[in-house]
């Protein structure tokens, strides 16, 4: 028993040790030099570039996936819209949650025609997510859905990704999410050469419109790909 003790203690004081260590101030700069190194670890084709659902590519941080799943569970959407399909790994994703709790489907935008997974739950739409002729399509597409969550993950530009803010968050409902991937480059914390991207387009598009909060939700693994990116309508 004392031996047992003994060992307890230890342990106990090791992890005490870690916690002092992470709350000294430098829990923000371990964040983000592993986010750096993750995220530059794509260029040998590793991490977000070898990440695949179902065997489809999915170039997303598996903890925002993981934080995806908790939020289609809890707030169960009629519907997600996504912007940007590249290989169908997302919208997949999104599908096959629905799947699980037997409820909704998943509209997913892109400008290049190439074959992607078929599921039931998923519509296939081509081109531009900016152009109005795709926006009225699409909420054309969201008149019978009470709860409507929409992901942008196409065109990094900030000018791009404003125009998606300022279109898709009036078809966002109450109580859903917008959320706004790869918040992170252009020096946020990776890819500094990037030039203005997703996230100088959400303090813009948040300077402007009262309806959304930052939601703390994408922090709680720490690393996420959208720092600020998940966005609360909350009126």
């Amino acid at each position: 028993m004392i031996k047992t003790i003994k060992k307890e203690l230890k342990f106990l004081r090791r992890i005490i040790r870690e916690k002092a260590f992470i709350s000294s101030g430098n829990k923000e700069e371990i964040v983000n030099q592993f986010h750096e190194l993750y995220y530059s670890a794509a260029t040998l084709g590793k991490t977000y570039k070898d990440t695949h659902f179902l065997g489809i590519p999915v170039r997303k941080c598996p903890l925002d996936l993981w934080i995806y799943q908790e939020l289609i569970y809890k707030l169960k959407p009629d519907l997600i819209i996504e912007c940007g399909t590249f290989r169908g790994g997302g919208a997949l994703f999104f599908a096959s949650i629905c799947d699980i709790i037997h409820h909704g489907e998943v509209i997913t935008i892109d400008i290049e025609d190439i074959h992607r997974p078929a599921h039931p739950r998923i519509k296939y739409f081509l081109g531009s997510s900016v152009s109005l002729e795709m926006f009225d399509k699409v909420r054309n597409s969201v008149k019978n859905a009470q709860k409507v969550m929409v992901v942008l993950d196409s065109d990094h530009s900030k000018e791009h990704v404003l125009k998606e803010l300022r279109l898709y968050s009036d078809i966002v409902t109450l109580g859903q999410y917008l959320i706004v991937e790869d918040t992170n480059v252009n020096g946020h914390p990776v890819f500094p050469d990037h030039g203005p991207g997703p996230m100088e387009a959400l303090d813009e598009f948040l300077k402007e419109n009262k309806n959304f909060i930052i939601s703390d939700v994408g922090n709680k693994f720490f690393l996420t790909f959208n720092p600020r990116g998940y966005l609360l309508k909350v009126k």
